[in-house]
């Protein structure tokens, strides 16, 4: 199973003006949102709120609007764009489940709730920073 760094999440109220701030002020180039296909909201599942990218050709940023009901709503514990996260991609989310499950870690699985290429897992390191570890699908 193999981890790497793939992206920072910051949330806000305004995400075109933090997305501006990155890109405009310290000049980190655009990811366009169509390359990040979304899964459509319910009543029961999802998140639409607005969503921002940004790079610098290797790390990611996503920068998404808060929302406090998103765990909630998707019958999780673990909210991802309450305080933000920071993201690992796998190779092998399963075995990465298993290692969470070995060492009695909790975590909140959104499968493909907020992104439908994206297998979504999050939990909480020591002192309670939210982590994601993902896996690209379909």
């Amino acid at each position: 199973m193999k981890l790497e760094f793939h992206h920072i999440n910051f949330v806000s109220r305004d995400v075109d003006r933090m997305h501006d701030f990155y890109t405009g002020l310290l000049g980190l180039d655009d990811i366009p949102q169509d390359n990040f296909p979304r899964t459509d909201e319910t009543e029961e599942a999802g998140y639409s709120g607005s969503i921002r990218f940004a790079t610098d050709g290797a790390m990611q940023m996503h920068l998404a609007e808060r929302n406090l009901d998103v765990a909630f709503k998707n019958g999780q514990t673990i909210n991802p764009v309450d305080r933000g996260h920071i993201a690992f991609r796998t190779d092998d989310i399963a075995a990465f489940l298993k290692l969470l499950d070995e060492n009695d870690v909790p975590y909140s699985d959104y499968g493909t709730a907020f992104a439908k290429e994206w297998h979504q897992v999050f939990f909480h390191d020591p002192e309670g920073n939210v982590i994601e570890v993902h896996q690209q699908v379909g």
